[in-house]
């Protein structure tokens, strides 16, 4: 019974997040699209929105550790749910992501993500993704903001280890900015799929900045090392055990 009326609450909570979507991405349309601090201001707002309804509606609190880039920088970051999406925008003041190319098709989410300067990719093609990757980026360089990637590729479930993919360490050495890793246990709360969401505290932890400079394979080992090591300890901080 108690888990019945938890998965309604959590349906509840699901379904007032996506029509807050809706009701922000219309009402601030008109200055979006005329504006990019318009469309921040809308998807941090939503953002929010998200995190505040969460905590009172499900039970689930949001903590950001660490200390939020505000500079050019790429934030290379665990990704386990849409949770640690909304966390991240709406810790840093300029995010863009590298985002999969079908999400352009989304409604709202899709127009937002350009205004806001995301980068989309073809998954499909692999070397074609990467290679129009750094293009796009390197073409909107003057736009100032914090570009994130997710190294796996994937949303990746707590404790379960998927290898980097060469990607980020190509931005790292083309891009010359510093690199901020950050670590998440949001998964255990907020999963892939499914409608329920656990009570509980997620975080997302930006750690030290990984200074331009090294050469890829040393990079991608050392965010590797440090990611995994940090988001093992919050999945352990979360549930009482150690990640396999």
């Amino acid at each position: 019974m108690r888990y019945a009326f938890r998965w309604l609450r959590s349906l509840i909570f699901v379904g007032q997040v996506y029509g807050a979507m809706a009701v922000i991405g219309i009402l601030f349309f008109p200055w979006a699209m005329v504006s990019r601090r318009g469309a921040r201001v809308a998807c941090q707002l939503w953002c929010r929105w998200s995190r505040w309804t969460a905590a009172w509606m499900v039970g689930l609190k949001s903590e950001i550790r660490g200390t939020p880039p505000t500079g050019e920088v790429l934030i290379a970051s665990k990704h386990q749910s849409f949770f640690d999406i909304i966390m991240i925008f709406s810790a840093v003041p300029a995010a863009k992501f590298i985002m999969k190319r079908e999400l352009l098709w989304a409604p709202v989410l899709g127009q937002y993500a350009l205004r806001i300067g995301c980068v989309p990719v073809d998954r499909g093609k692999r070397g074609a993704a990467i290679s129009q990757m750094l293009s796009d980026v390197e073409r909107g360089a003057a736009e100032p903001g914090q570009l994130i990637i997710y190294p796996q590729g994937t949303r990746v479930a707590p404790g379960v280890h998927k290898p980097y993919k060469v990607g980020a360490a190509l931005l790292y050495a083309q891009s010359g900015q510093p690199c901020v890793p950050a670590a998440t246990n949001v998964g255990v709360f907020w999963p892939r799929k499914g409608i329920y969401r656990k009570p509980g505290l997620a975080v997302v932890e930006f750690l030290p900045v990984i200074e331009p400079g090294l050469p890829k394979d040393v990079f991608l080992k050392r965010l590797e090392t440090e990611v995994e090591t940090a988001s093992d300890a919050l999945y352990e901080e979360a549930t009482g055990h150690a990640a396999d």
